[in-house]
């Protein structure tokens, strides 16, 4: 059976580990002068080499070459996942009180301690503040924040680094020479990015796509991915760029067609803007593209991450062509309605009514009421109730007038409901809905309304009310 790349290749001294100098070079300094510490910690994500460091750490200290994965009775390795609970603990405590066998050393070197219930801590602590002198340990875990700081302040701590992409890409490139693996240099790149810094990853993918055929190609490690191909994101950004919201539509389902997931299209996405914004291209919109790089982080953990995607891409379209994909498909009368201006202009100059027959309105002269409808109120009202259930307890008592040609009228028979609404972060909370439901950001006004009252309302000593605002943060009254 063949060997795995990334075991094949796993470094056996430290100064073979690759972008780790900063961890290599100080502990070859303390091997040489003699200053072994009875504990270390390495912390950091996966795959950049804490594993490798630590065994080629317990065999240097003992002056042993490490030469495979073979294991030497004075090097222990422990995986903190399965051996977890107390007893597991103790039973290993006893032994550390135990001389090595050939070794000057015993090595105990435990992955994943974070996994280590508080009672294995509490006991493996004792053992750290006064541990026999032929014992070190080496603690390796991806999850440091959940370690006890006493068991942290006890340890030599390391933080290992995710690898630069440049040094993942140059190492790939070493092995595909040994193996006679054909490869290219953009394909390359490409695993190497997609390893987010880690060794193990970006090998085991070379491997993988070694095995899938020659040359690899980067058709073939898009493929192998499952993410969309770079030319078809091109084209999806630039539907953005030029405010296409037809040919928008059509690209992103043709992704969704062709079986690309949207949390993968949001990703490759958002990889491409970043290098765009990084690389102060002087063709975007630095702050709109920062606002769809915000959102386009969300679409992973929806629940609908297909219907989001749209949602997210259609809103960052420029206002003007948004209110025309909402409009595109209403019927030719609706179009015709003219302005209240325009009727107000016809009926002074005695001008008959405009038939449907007459020029139609620009889209982006477009009432507010033209895109925010009673039924699309009901969707933003939902949205709240669903994500922010006290705010829509409040929202949902106003009256709403679509009249207003370029704000949105929210009318509060109560003072507190309208003094709440009208909280900055409650207002943004409100447009963001809106804007999500109807694909266009529009401003609300919140205005008192004495009308709305019943006259059991009307009759109720406005201290009072305020009283009960002020205790609860408002009020409903029922008849």
């Amino acid at each position: 059976m063949g060997q795995a790349l990334y075991r094949k290749y796993r470094s056996k001294s430290l100064p073979e580990i690759v972008g780790q100098e900063h961890i290599t070079k100080t502990l070859n300094s303390a091997i040489k002068q003699g200053r072994i510490s009875h504990a270390y910690l390495f912390t950091g994500p996966k795959g950049v080499g804490k594993t490798s460091v630590a065994r080629i750490l317990a065999h240097e200290i003992n002056g042993l070459k490490y030469v495979d994965d073979t294991g030497h009775i004075d090097i222990i390795e422990i995986d903190a996942a399965s051996n977890r609970k107390l007893e597991e603990t103790k039973s290993l405590i006893e032994k550390i009180y135990v001389a090595p066998v050939t070794a000057r050393y015993k090595v105990y070197i435990i992955d994943e301690v974070h996994m280590l219930t508080p009672e294995s801590f509490n006991a493996l602590l004792k053992t750290l503040e006064e541990p026999p002198e032929h014992a070190v340990f080496i603690l390796a875990t991806t999850e440091a924040h959940k370690l006890p700081e006493t068991i942290v302040s006890r340890t030599q701590r390391f933080q290992f680094k995710p690898i630069d992409q440049s040094k993942i890409a140059k190492h790939l490139k070493y092995i595909a020479e040994q193996e006679k693996i054909k490869v290219d240099l953009e394909a390359l790149e490409l695993i190497a990015a997609h390893g987010q810094g880690s060794f193990r990853d970006s090998i085991g993918l070379l491997d993988q796509a070694a095995n899938y055929g020659q040359p690899i190609t980067i058709e073939t490690v898009t493929n192998l991915l499952g993410i969309p191909p770079k030319t078809l994101l091109d084209q999806l950004y630039s539907d953005l760029n030029n405010t296409n919201s037809a040919r928008l539509m059509k690209d992103i389902h043709n992704l969704f067609d062709q079986g690309y997931p949207a949390t993968a299209i949001a990703s490759q996405l958002s990889d491409l803007i970043r290098f765009r914004i990084i690389s102060n291209d002087p063709h975007i919109d630095q702050a709109s593209s920062l606002n769809l790089l915000e959102k386009l982080l969300d679409i992973p953990a929806s629940t609908q991450p297909e219907r989001l995607l749209e949602i997210v891409l259609l809103a960052s379209l420029p206002k003007s062509n948004n209110k025309a994909m909402i409009n595109e498909d209403r019927p030719e009368t609706d179009k015709n309605v003219l302005r209240p201006t325009e009727k107000s202009a016809s009926s002074q100059n005695q001008q008959p009514t405009p038939s449907v027959n007459d020029k139609p309105v620009p889209k982006s002269d477009l009432l507010i009421s033209d895109a925010m409808s009673p039924t699309a109120w009901t969707e933003v009202l939902n949205l709240l109730k669903s994500r922010f259930n006290t705010l829509y307890g409040v929202v949902r008592m106003a009256s709403v007038d679509y009249s207003d040609p370029s704000v949105l009228q929210l009318n509060f028979a109560f003072p507190f409901h309208q003094k709440r609404v009208n909280e900055a972060h409650n207002r943004k909370l409100i447009e963001d809905a809106i804007e999500q439901v109807i694909g266009m950001r529009i401003n609300i006004k919140c205005n008192i309304d004495k009308s709305l009252l019943t006259p059991n309302q009307k009759d109720t000593e406005p201290q009072e009310i305020d009283t009960i605002a002020e205790v609860f943060g408002g009020v409903e009254l029922l008849d």
